[in-house]
């Protein structure tokens, strides 16, 4: 009899310990190599645990456990899936009529679809809209619900049991869940941000009609030429970035009693996911073009929902951008990312009357606001630094020739 141990993954430098979240398969059960067995979280990420062989599983570690980091937490007894064959084999001979195979057909689907499962965002939306597993036909591998299978039931009409169960209909129940690993950290470090720096916001406003025009002008030639589809995000990164070269303590961190300076802008871009808030980083965006900007936008955002981020790709960051308008925020205080200094905040753009030459005309204005950390950035450089951005989305030209105006730049000023 051959066990293959399977052992818990490190999910990056400086977390030894990580929780089993779920089980996606029962003690047991028989699984096929690389098939996923569980997932498990860290205060990072959640990572999935694949079968490393072919065979029976059986699992040492209830879900909700902590254990530690290269534990063995499933062994798979690899010559069940050996005998069943050799049975199937010497079986195959007295079956001379085809009519066996068909029977087996149909067990084989109803006996996988108890132990179907969804994936990390299928579940999340299955959660959100209450609706019950069981119900849902699954079209992923071993009969897996997958983010379209659960679309393409809430288009078909949710029941109204369904909607009993999501609340709102009339009972006093209460649900009680374990906040998982990545949670936790998160409200660890938003506290403590609030609590570890002079944190103070400043604020001010941005008239979009020159980017608006220039994106209705060229959105459709921009996504022929570069394949992703062009968005206000990745203006203002490019403004951010030549503003961050104007203003390097905005871009600077406090380690210790020293202030640690950067030559370089390593933005993080924060993005909603079913997992809670996640912040992948982009390296070096200073010396990345506006298609570059949106298709690592794109791809990072693709991995967060799925649940794919790697550590490395959470980690670091020199400034941070949040968009809030996407949710319909007016205005907003963003908290800053520890050890991060400062953090910008975009919201929503509404039609505003406001006085351009002495006339009242309506603009598509947008607030926008800056938290930092008072104790490395004074209240000048924070609200140049504001201005400076604000100055680039008014006169995208000034993205172009590094926030002078073409003239200057040809003048040498």
């Amino acid at each position: 009899m051959a066990i293959v141990e399977i052992k818990v993954p490190s999910p990056g430098e400086s977390i030894s310990e990580v929780r089993i979240a779920r089980w996606q398969v029962k003690d047991g059960d028989t699984v096929t190599k690389d098939q996923v067995l569980g997932e498990i979280d860290s205060d990072k990420a959640t990572l999935e645990l694949s079968a490393e062989a072919e065979g029976q599983v059986k699992l040492l570690v209830p879900e909700d456990t902590t254990v530690n980091v290269g534990d063995v937490v499933v062994k798979i007894d690899t010559s069940v899936k050996a005998e069943k064959k050799a049975k199937a084999q010497e079986e195959k001979p007295e079956a001379k009529k085809p009519a066996p195979e068909k029977k087996e057909e149909p067990k084989a689907a109803s006996a996988s679809a108890p132990a179907a499962h969804a994936t990390p965002v299928a579940k999340a939306m299955l959660d959100e809209k209450g609706v019950d597993p069981a119900k849902v036909k699954g079209s992923g591998p071993n009969g897996r619900i997958t983010k379209s299978d659960v679309s393409a039931y809430i288009a078909g009409g949710i029941k109204g049991d369904a909607v009993v169960m999501n609340g709102w209909g009339g009972g006093r129940e209460e649900k009680r869940q374990k906040m998982t690993t990545l949670r936790k950290k998160v409200a660890e470090r938003l506290v403590m941000a609030k609590n570890q720096t002079a944190m103070l916001t400043t604020f001010n406003e941005v008239d979009m009609s020159a980017v608006m025009a220039l994106r209705d002008k060229y959105k459709d030639k921009f996504k022929e030429t570069h394949g992703v589809g062009l968005g206000f995000m990745s203006f203002f990164t490019k403004a951010v970035t030549e503003a961050l070269r104007l203003f390097p303590g905005v871009n600077g961190l406090i380690d210790g009693e020293e202030l640690v300076m950067h030559d370089y802008a390593d933005i993080g871009i924060a993005v909603s996911s079913p997992k809670g808030l996640m912040v992948p980083i982009m390296r070096n965006a200073e010396r990345m073009s506006l298609a570059e900007i949106e298709g690592k936008i794109k791809e990072l955002a693709v991995k967060a929902r799925d649940g794919k981020l790697s550590i490395d790709e959470m980690t670091g960051g020199t400034f941070t951008i949040t968009n809030g308008g996407v949710f319909g925020s007016m205005l907003s205080t963003p908290i800053i990312n520890p050890p991060q200094s400062a953090i910008l905040g975009m919201h929503n753009i509404v039609e505003r009357p406001v006085a351009v030459n002495g006339q009242v005309v309506i603009r598509p204005i947008m607030y926008v606001a800056l938290s930092y950390d008072h104790r490395i950035i004074d209240g000048k450089e924070s609200v140049s630094f504001l201005y400076k951005v604000k100055e680039m989305i008014e006169d995208p030209n000034k993205l172009i020739f590094g926030a002078k105006e073409p003239g200057e730049v040809l003048l040498g000023l």
